[in-house]
């Protein structure tokens, strides 16, 4: 069960949910992955947005094994999200958030534009 006091998050991935970890070892693996130096550099990396879906694979494996489970960038690649590609976006996401703080993809609600005045 994912614990978001810890980091953790809950994502369905190929069918199965699994819960998503960004461990101290994980964020090292990703520094290594970008040739980032430091969590700044690795945050600044991921604020452009700017994002693969080969940076999704890295960033959701790295995740996964944070959290324990035995799964490879390449076993990630292969999986399915109900969501497609958006699904994959919204779980790297919300992965980060739950590691560097702010609110999670689905916790932030749209700006609702002001109701009509009458003239």
């Amino acid at each position: 069960m994912a614990n978001r006091y810890r980091g953790d998050i809950s994502a369905e991935l190929g069918g199965k949910t699994y819960v998503l970890r960004l461990t101290l070892g994980a964020l090292a693996e990703l520094e290594d992955a970008f040739g980032v130096t430091g969590l700044a550099g690795l945050a600044a990396r991921f604020e452009g947005g700017n994002l693969s879906a080969r940076d999704l694979a890295k960033i959701i494996g790295a995740g996964l094994r944070g959290a324990g489970a035995a799964l490879g960038d390449e076993d990630v690649a292969g999986h399915s999200h109900p969501a497609g590609l958006p699904g994959y976006a919204r779980v790297a996401a919300s992965l980060l958030a739950a590691t560097f703080g702010g609110e999670p993809p689905e916790a932030q609600t749209p700006a609702i534009p002001p109701a009509p005045q009458d003239a």
